[in-house]
């Protein structure tokens, strides 16, 4: 692939990644939310937004791993990606949970900034996913979750900072 051709596709990725782009990042989503509402439930609404910030870790973290382990083994599906309903998040948890989060996409980026890394082979331990798709994925993951993140605040009552 061509040098230029790469690197913008690199820059595109990186910006769908973590800019946000047409919607609000997960950090804006996230940030300055009181540590109660964090496990607080929404009547009719399935999740709080702890369980939606993990599932997203999760997530993500399934997904490098498979593209950078070989041997990954996923969670079973669906129990394996989302947390316990019954348990509740602590101030580390929670912490710890956006970190891994920073971590996760951070090991993906430097993936993709990998001048080895072809963005279109297929893995040869998959079923024909490329490393294209498998970025788009978490990026569609997780625009999809960070909106409902954005709607589970609005409901309880806590609107985003400024």
């Amino acid at each position: 692939m061509e040098n230029q051709v790469r690197a913008s596709l690199v820059a595109e990725l990186t910006q769908l990644l973590a800019g946000g782009n047409a919607h609000a990042t997960f950090e804006a989503a996230v940030a300055d939310l009181p540590a109660p509402l964090r496990n607080q439930a929404v009547p009719d609404v399935p999740y709080t937004i702890w369980q939606l910030v993990e599932h997203i870790r999760i997530a993500q973290w399934d997904i490098v791993e498979f593209c950078l382990n070989p041997q990954h083994v996923s969670p079973e599906w669906p129990a394996g990606y989302w947390p316990d309903k019954k348990l509740a998040v602590d101030e580390a948890g929670w912490q710890n949970t956006l970190l891994q989060i920073a971590h996760d996409r951070q090991r993906l980026m430097a993936l993709l900034e990998n001048p080895a890394t072809d963005f279109f082979a297929p893995l040869p331990h998959g079923d024909g996913q490329t490393i294209f798709r498998e970025a788009v994925l978490i990026a569609d993951h997780a625009a999809y979750h960070t909106g409902e993140i954005i709607l589970v605040r609005r409901l309880l009552h806590c609107q985003l900072p400024k």
